[in-house]
């Protein structure tokens, strides 16, 4: 077949131009028919539909029919008509089909059309060309594009935040080690710890967990700043809702208290719904028919509320009282978990929610601190499915609080030097938050395992693709 310029499945079925010659690629969903005329399914990934392609037997060496089998990758030439059946407007009339890539019928595993999508995390170098993950992935992809346009037309700049650090943005402690040196024998200094002076970058490294504190910095020169990467945590942990890689989100915005914060963390998550519902009509309406028949209206649900906003402790006391029982109980000073998260958006208020003062114990060192002493000026972002969807806080830029802080929590003033200077030279208020990715798609697509929504699952014991 000659070298002529590919069609895409998705400008076909919209176009009206028939009789006009296409030439469409793609991988064959199903093939049905008789001896006379064979049906081809063809999708390209360029949408959720496949197009169809007619083949009238006679016209084909048998041998290149009989290679056209569910998996298959063609090339098809032929006239676009106006389609017969039911389903979609328009088919191809083939002329001519080349065979790329054979798919043995017998071992080829999608072969049936129903699986589990626990099968699929088994064979995620192939999921992506069932319709589900085929979907999943363009509305992952929507969404990145999303984000930096919303950005971007907000007046922020784009800051990439190094993924080896020597610093622990969380204070979690479950960071991936990052080191040259022998495994079987290290360096070692006198007490018998490792010696990283001896290291590629001279001190013990590890994988980030967070881009905040970079982005800080970038925040204290060009007032409004974003990053968008792959973050990192050490967890065994093998929930729903937890991957060991995972990519965040995080603007920083220099003049901003918690109430900018939280303005700019509601506008910004209505504007990911509105985009998700304009730009991934089909994806959605596949995912809403299959998996969660609520999951259209809930996204037009948070662009249409507004977000519930209260503290923690009003939180708290709405939770004591609701005669509920808890898996985990709750009181003043202790975390909340997804339940009690999911209990005050789905069933107490209806719609999403942000809590704001949090303890100061079960918070991050760089928190500002409320008048109270006890209670910092944090901001969670509750949504229903989800629980904590962002996470945020405004920043503490005086130094001489920052310190008492750190100091507090024991934190070696050595490994934060670069970030106690900025409150030195010109400090100024600022705030900022982070949205975790994969927690966005998840409601988004409405599917309920975090691995569903990330093309190479990353946890304990999976490193397989």
């Amino acid at each position: 077949m000659e070298h002529t310029r590919r069609n895409k499945v998705v400008d076909l079925l919209k176009s009206k131009e028939y009789g006009g010659e296409v030439f469409v690629k793609g991988w064959v969903r199903t093939k049905r028919g008789n001896k006379k005329i064979n049906f081809i399914a063809l999708n390209d990934g360029s949408v959720i539909h496949h197009i169809q392609v007619v083949a009238e037997v006679a016209n084909f060496p048998e041998e290149v029919l009989k290679r056209v089998t569910t998996g298959s990758c063609i090339a098809v030439k032929g006239i676009l008509v106006e389609s017969q059946g039911q389903g979609q407007s328009v088919e191809i009339q083939a002329t001519a089909i080349e065979v790329y890539g054979v798919a043995d019928s017998e071992s080829y595993p999608l072969q049936k059309k129903e699986h589990s999508l626990e099968f699929f995390r088994e064979i995620a170098h192939l999921r992506p060309r069932t319709n589900t993950f085929g979907a999943v992935l363009r509305i992952r992809h929507a969404m990145s594009f999303a984000i930096h346009k919303y950005f971007n037309d907000h007046g922020f700049f784009y800051l990439h935040a190094p993924i080896i650090t020597g610093s622990d943005a969380e204070g979690a402690g479950a960071m991936f080690r990052v080191t040259t040196l022998d495994d079987k024998n290290p360096p070692l200094l006198p007490d018998g710890h490792v010696d990283y002076s001896q290291d590629f970058f001279g001190k013990e490294t590890k994988l980030t967990v967070s881009g905040q504190l970079e982005a800080e910095l970038g925040a204290m020169a060009l007032s409004l700043v974003y990053t968008f990467g792959p973050t990192f945590r050490a967890e065994n942990s093998n929930t729903p809702r937890h991957l060991a890689e995972f990519w965040m989100i995080e603007p920083e915005m220099a003049f901003y208290d918690i109430y900018d914060d939280m303005d700019l963390a509601e506008d910004f998550l209505k504007y990911l719904m509105q985009y998700a519902l304009d730009h991934c009509h089909d994806d959605l309406e596949f995912l809403n028919n299959k998996y969660d028949n609520e999951l259209i209206d809930r996204l037009k649900q948070v662009i249409s509320d507004q977000f519930e906003r209260l503290t923690y402790t009003e939180a708290v006391e709405i939770l004591k009282s609701s005669g509920q029982t808890w898996e985990f109980p709750v009181d003043w000073g202790t975390d909340l978990q997804a339940e009690h998260e999911r209990y005050l958006v789905e069933k107490h208020f209806g719609k999403p929610v942000i809590l704001t003062g949090y303890p100061k114990d079960i918070k991050a060192f760089y928190m500002k601190m409320n008048e109270d002493g006890r209670t910092v000026r944090a901001m969670d972002v509750l949504f229903p499915k989800i629980g904590e969807i962002i996470g945020g806080s405004q920043r503490e830029e005086n130094l001489d609080a920052l310190l008492a802080r750190i100091h507090e929590m024991k934190i070696p003033e050595k490994d934060v030097w670069w970030y106690l200077d900025i409150r030195k030279f010109g400090t100024a208020p600022h705030a900022g938050f982070g949205l975790g990715f994969e927690r966005l798609i998840l409601f988004v697509t409405g599917m309920s395992n975090i691995r569903d929504v990330i093309p190479f699952p990353r946890t304990p014991k999976n490193a397989e693709f």
